[in-house]
């Protein structure tokens, strides 16, 4: 199992990209796999806010607008997260519209961080440190997902919380 945080991040992002091709699927059970979207998403955000990003500011190589961005991005995954959450019917037109939103923000967010942020990560941090890192955002991302973190409850709140951080 990889222990670099770079590696962990870029996991999770390719299992993103996973969840949405199988949400695509009008075959497939979108409500699990929403709720598998859901949970690792925000555990992944929060996490990341909480261990690595932090720590990122302190490099002097990492850029810190592009920190705060992250977490600007965040915040309207958060909230187009919701929008497709609070669609009840997932046969609707407006399920479809609500999930390319959410593929939309969360794509672009997944290509600038690893372009910006994980590059950086992987040049100007040391091979230990972000083996640190890898091991909080791994245990951060766990408890959030052993608290349900998906749940629809849960991410209205986040979504409330987080709103001020979009232009």
């Amino acid at each position: 199992m990889a222990t670099d945080v770079v590696d962990l991040i870029l996991a999770d992002h390719r299992r993103f990209e996973e969840l949405f091709r199988e949400l695509r699927d009008r075959s497939a059970d979108r409500a699990a796999r929403l709720g598998e979207l859901a949970a690792l998403l925000v555990a992944h955000a929060e996490a990341e806010e909480s261990e690595v990003y932090p720590a990122l500011k302190r490099y002097k190589k990492v850029d810190n607008d592009e920190v705060d961005h992250g977490e600007e991005e965040h915040a309207e995954g958060h909230q187009a997260l919701l929008a497709l959450m609070e669609v009840t019917d997932p046969e609707t037109e407006e399920w479809e519209s609500k999930l390319e939103e959410l593929v939309e923000a969360l794509n672009h967010h997944v290509d600038e961080e690893e372009r910006t942020l994980l590059n950086d990560a992987r040049e100007q941090v040391a091979d230990d440190r972000r083996t640190e890192l890898g091991k909080a955002f791994a245990e951060a991302r766990q408890a959030l997902l052993d608290d349900d973190c998906g749940d629809l409850e849960y991410v209205r709140r986040i979504a409330r919380a987080t709103a001020d951080r979009i232009d």
